[in-house]
């Protein structure tokens, strides 16, 4: 169902209501399924035209930084016939998620609405009340049992920034394909601005498209990424190599104390790491393999370790200016690529991830209760239809908040680790080890089954020890950066 079929005056009635398609909401739907009838009802919302959240508005060239396996919704198989450690495309995502959706309703009727914003909710004895509207303002009313919000990241396309000089050309990844147009016709050098996952995707394709090309990146404090070859090997090394990615976790979490995020990330580099810079202050936990680590180092002219300010005419020619006052000159014609940070720079109000009524899940930033929210359509979900999501004492904290104190991601990075682990442990007593086994998400699936065992099983021996530690480095952190950080449990 579209958009173009709401009536405004009769309200749609269902089961649960999952308002946002990507892979945190899919999740929560994958799950909603295993506990509804086939005659019972979910009614899907999504902003997008189509189901993928954020993959829907992603830039042309982006691919999947994990192999494609380890991102579904709960155990659903991917049906691309590609080796194991393929990385996915934007389109062969989006077909996935097309895919998911299409798997799910054959468990339980699933209504979509897409290109449909969610306005507001009232939740009451009797249900929750959502309102919505489509691109034209009219109203779609959907009377619920159950509403899980999964906005996720909240990931928006990014828009070129905007700069002085008008002898440069400034786009943004999400308006411009690097690979091809005016820009991959140009000789004139090209400047990424960013030290992220998506700086290195733009790199990378530049480089690939063009050797010779002068391309430079204006990296930031430098970014440290997982090394791909080593947390999900390739070939046949799974069986005996690699680091298992949750025992990595668990060491991660149990080095960091709340204050020592430039030790912890030093360990990181020398064990599990990488870096394309010289220096490397942010983590986001993203993935970059050796090669593409060498290929995009090779095809570099120039790496600035700053922030870029402003471009600026002078004297005929174009100055770009950074924030501690260096500049760097540049021919006119040069082009300026937005790949600052997608996550944590959009304006969410502060919503707890439950309800007091215990009607309304809430996956988003404001109240986080996972390093990676998707887990949160999972496994929160599995909480919410057994009656435990208020009575289980999740610790949440506000990653907005976080990231707006501290200079760098890595304080944030490590603590949403730690509170992954937490909470983790909480709900493996609550819902016991079933409920993980169906979680497609969890990295050390990438692992042959025996050695999936025997981590498994170091996990249920220590998790319990290891929560006193996660929640005392929690709560430094709270008193730190003086942020909302705190156990939620049923009044």
């Amino acid at each position: 169902m579209t958009s173009s079929d709401l009536n405004p005056v009769d309200a749609r009635t269902c089961d649960v209501c999952v308002v946002g398609a990507g892979i945190a909401g899919l999740n929560a739907l994958f799950v909603a399924s295993r506990y509804l009838r086939r005659d019972q009802k979910i009614i899907l919302v999504d902003r997008h035209p189509r189901a993928g959240g954020m993959w829907v508005d992603a830039y042309p060239y982006v691919r999947l930084h994990q192999p494609h396996p380890l991102f579904t919704a709960g155990d659903i198989k991917w049906t691309i016939h590609k080796e194991r450690s393929y990385l996915a495309t934007r389109t062969e995502v989006l077909e996935h998620f097309a895919h998911c959706v299409r798997v799910i309703g054959e468990r339980v009727q699933v209504e979509e609405y897409f290109g449909v914003d969610y306005r507001s909710h009232e939740e009451t004895a009797g249900g929750v009340r959502i309102t919505c509207t489509d691109a034209d303002g009219r109203p779609l009313v959907i009377m619920a049992d159950k509403l899980i919000k999964a906005f996720g990241v909240n990931v928006a396309p990014k828009d070129p920034l905007t700069v002085s000089s008008d002898r440069v050309r400034s786009v943004s990844p999400n308006y411009c394909d690097v690979r091809s147009g005016e820009i991959a016709d140009s000789d004139e050098p090209v400047w990424i601005i960013g030290g992220g996952k998506t700086a290195m995707d733009t790199a990378s394709a530049l480089i690939a498209a063009r050797p010779d090309r002068e391309v430079n990146l204006v990296a930031g404090p430098g970014t440290v990424f997982l090394d791909r070859d080593r947390i999900v090997p390739p070939g046949p090394r799974r069986y005996w190599g690699g680091l298992m990615p949750n025992r990595l976790f668990i060491e991660v979490a149990r080095k960091f104390d709340g204050t020592n995020e430039n030790e912890v990330q030093a360990w990181l580099l020398a064990n599990a790491g990488l870096s394309v810079t010289p220096q490397a202050d942010n983590f986001f936990a993203g993935l970059l393999s050796e090669a593409e680590q060498a290929t995009i180092r090779a095809g570099l002219h120039t790496v600035v370790m700053g922030h870029l300010r402003d471009a600026v005419d002078r004297n005929g020619a174009v100055d770009l200016v950074f924030r501690n006052g260096d500049t760097v000159a540049t021919p006119a014609g040069s082009w300026i690529v937005n790949c600052t940070g997608y996550l944590l720079h959009t304006d969410t109000p502060y919503e707890p991830y439950v309800s007091p009524g215990g009607q309304v899940l809430s996956i988003q930033t404001r109240s986080a209760t996972f390093g990676f929210l998707s887990f949160g359509g999972y496994f929160l979900t599995h909480l919410m239809f057994r009656d435990k999501l208020r009575e289980v004492p999740l610790f949440a904290f506000d990653g907005d908040e976080l990231r707006k104190k501290t200079v760098t991601a890595a304080p944030l990075a490590y603590a949403a680790l730690t509170l992954h682990l937490h909470n983790l442990s909480l709900i493996y007593e609550a819902l016991g080890p079933s409920v993980f086994l169906r979680c497609g998400l969890d990295f050390d699936r990438w692992y042959p089954l025996h050695r999936r065992m025997v981590d498994s099983a170091y996990f249920a021996r220590t998790h319990r020890r290891d929560r006193e530690h996660q929640r005392q480095t929690l709560e430094t952190m709270a008193e730190r950066f003086g942020m909302r950080c705190a156990a939620v449990v049923g009044d």
